[in-house]
């Protein structure tokens, strides 16, 4: 679940063309692409992005931010960060850059897997990026898990002094039981 309670998240993979986008469900557990936005005219980009987030009360925008091969900003970049605080200005959101590293290699890994053809992957691959990278950012949310905790471990009062769950214990004396009775059950 995302660390701030009522925020909505989605994503946003800029493209001159195409500009994928994303949303987190009401939970903040999964990221569902939508369709993509025209890209030739930022601007309305930024309109349809500030209308998303009055309909859908979204709070937190990620865009992805693009690096050359060699790790450095170039000019997709720039024109990322500017898109970025316009879209900021405009919605009154938080937006935050995330590198966007693959984000595209790997959508199209995923539709292809799906049995997606590249006509429906051309159509899908910059939302589906976008859902990548939104899906990456909820998980980056959640905090470290305890690998000794466990949704269905027992409550404070039902463990034992060793701290396990004393509950294991009846279980097995239980199927011993059952395991006597089928024995007596057996000629």
């Amino acid at each position: 679940m995302l660390n701030t309670p009522g925020m909505r998240a989605a994503a946003v993979d800029l493209g001159k063309v195409r500009v994928g986008l994303a949303v987190a469900d009401e939970l903040g557990l999964m990221a569902h692409p939508r369709q993509y936005l025209d890209g030739r005219d930022q601007r309305r980009v930024v309109a349809d992005l500030a209308r998303l987030a009055e309909a859908e009360g979204i709070t937190l925008f990620v865009i992805g931010l693009p690096r050359q091969l060699n790790g450095k900003e170039g000019l997709a970049a720039g024109r990322a960060r500017r898109f970025a605080e316009q879209l900021a200005k405009r919605t009154r959101a938080r937006v935050e850059l995330i590198d966007e590293w693959l984000s595209t290699v790997e959508a199209h890994a995923r539709l292809r897997e799906q049995g997606t053809n590249s006509r429906e992957a051309r159509e899908r691959v910059d939302s589906a990026a976008a859902a990548v990278l939104l899906q990456s950012w909820l998980d980056g949310q959640r905090g470290p898990r305890d690998p000794e905790e466990h949704e269905l471990a027992a409550p404070e009062g039902e463990r034992g002094s060793d701290g396990r769950d004393e509950r294991h214990g009846q279980d097995e004396e239980l199927e011993e039981q059952d395991e006597e009775l089928e024995e007596q059950d057996d000629p």
